[in-house]
């Protein structure tokens, strides 16, 4: 069944790379059928894997280079897929992982508590190999992470003490609202606020405005970090709100 959705080829290419030190998905799965499955499917979508088996050796991938995805399994035979994903949040890591996070059907309670933990999406068992894929290019647009590289994070900070945003040498005034506004966004970078919840983060519960004064604030915010050159790491969604993202390049 499994060479009626690739070719051999791509099969016996699956069977023979599947420790490629190239490779910028991590697969962390102990049932061996269906870590082949998911690799194979996105290694036929232009991916390229490397299959761990059990949560110790997870760890140990984990620490000796970036990934692009993480696809984890909860359940593991060693150190427990909670446990890595609490260790990849853990306070003081720069270096974000997006997590993909496969768990049986109907544990919706783990599936909660994955992602207050830090998971960005996930996938129940069993799955259709086309909507792993799809979250897979889902989770790595997402996270600003292009098929041909790893992209670079943004370096723009803000000053704890007066309202600066800086890149660098180069510092930008902000107004008191707009660097609210930018702060309660980079908090969660990816994360889409509507704008009602912008308002009531940043303009307060008990102050009257219209939703049009966040595009308004937005639009300001926008044109005073061109000169820092991230005028595009504050990205509208469409229907939705605002999310801060992390770019590829600061032109």
């Amino acid at each position: 069944m499994l060479e009626s959705d690739v070719s051999f080829f791509q099969y016996s290419s699956l069977m023979s790379n599947e420790h490629d030190p190239g490779a910028d998905i991590l697969i962390v799965e102990d049932e061996e059928a269906i870590a082949r499955l998911m690799a194979l499917h996105l290694r036929a979508a232009g991916f390229c894997t490397q299959i761990v088996n059990d949560g110790d050796a997870a760890l140990h991938a984990l620490g000796e280079r970036h990934w692009r995805l993480v696809i984890l399994d909860r359940m593991l035979p060693g150190t427990s897929g909670m446990k890595i994903l609490r260790w990849l949040r853990r306070e003081g890591v720069d270096d974000y992982v997006p997590v993909l996070m496969v768990t049986a059907l109907g544990m919706s309670a783990e599936r909660i508590k994955g992602l207050n933990e830090g998971a960005d999406d996930y996938l129940p068992k069993p799955f259709e190999p086309e909507e792993l894929v799809a979250r897979t290019r889902a989770l790595l647009r997402r996270s600003r992470v292009v098929e041909t590289g790893q992209a670079d994070r943004v370096t723009l900070h803000l000053d704890p003490e007066v309202p600066v945003a800086y890149h660098g040498d180069a510092r930008v005034e902000l107004r008191p609202l707009e660097y609210k506004l930018l702060k309660v966004l980079m908090d969660k970078p990816g994360k889409t606020r509507s704008r009602e919840w912008l308002l009531d983060h940043v303009w307060g519960h008990d102050v009257f405005v219209e939703p049009r004064t966040v595009d308004v604030t937005v639009k300001r915010l926008r044109k005073a970090l061109k000169p820092l050159g991230y005028k595009k790491c504050i990205e509208t969604v469409r229907s939705m709100g605002y999310r801060y993202i992390e770019i590829t390049d600061s032109s």
